[in-house]
C-alpha cells in the first residue's frame, strides 16, 4: 500500500504541474494567437528561428517543435497514468468510488491535484497506522 501512495504522490505532482503548463500555454494560444515553438524558420522573413522558447504564429512557422501540442500530449498522458495510480491506491484502501471521483478530478482542475495530494497522503497514512495489519506488499 506504501508502494501505492508513493506511486500516486509523484504522479499527483507531474499532473499538477504539466496542468498549470497547461493552463498558461492555452492562456498564450487562445488569448495572444501565439504557440510556444522551439527552432524552426519564419516563412515571413525566411530568418532561422534559434532555438529555445520563440512565440511566433504558427502560421509563419515552418520546421521546429511546437511546444504547446506537446504540453497537451504529456499532460494526456500523464493523467491516464494518475488515473491508473488513484485506481491502484483507491483499491487498495478500499474506498468509496466518491473518493475515487474526488482524487480523479485532481488531474483536471488546476492545482487540486497538490491539495488532494495532501489530504489523501495524510489520511492514508492515518488509516495504514490504525490498522497495520492491513498492509499488503504489491
Amino acid at each position: 500500500m506504501r508502494s501505492a501512495l508513493g506511486f500516486y504522490r509523484v504522479m499527483a505532482y507531474l499532473t499538477g504541474t504539466f496542468l498549470i503548463l497547461l493552463c498558461i500555454e492555452m492562456v498564450v494560444r487562445y488569448g495572444a494567437g501565439y504557440d510556444l515553438i522551439a527552432g524552426g524558420t519564419d516563412a515571413a522573413t525566411n530568418a532561422t528561428v534559434p532555438l529555445g522558447l520563440n512565440m511566433i504564429a504558427a502560421d509563419n512557422l515552418t520546421g521546429g517543435l511546437n511546444l504547446s501540442t506537446g504540453v497537451l500530449i504529456v499532460h494526456g498522458w500523464l493523467y491516464v497514468i494518475y488515473l491508473i495510480s488513484d485506481f491502484r491506491l483507491w483499491s487498495l484502501m478500499r474506498w468509496p468510488f466518491t473518493r475515487f471521483i474526488l482524487i480523479a478530478l485532481g488531474g483536471v482542475i488546476p492545482g487540486l491535484s497538490f491539495v488532494m495530494e495532501r489530504r489523501i497522503h495524510r489520511e492514508a497514512e492515518q488509516e495504514l497506522v490504525a490498522n497495520p495489519k492491513a498492509v499488503r506488499r504489491y
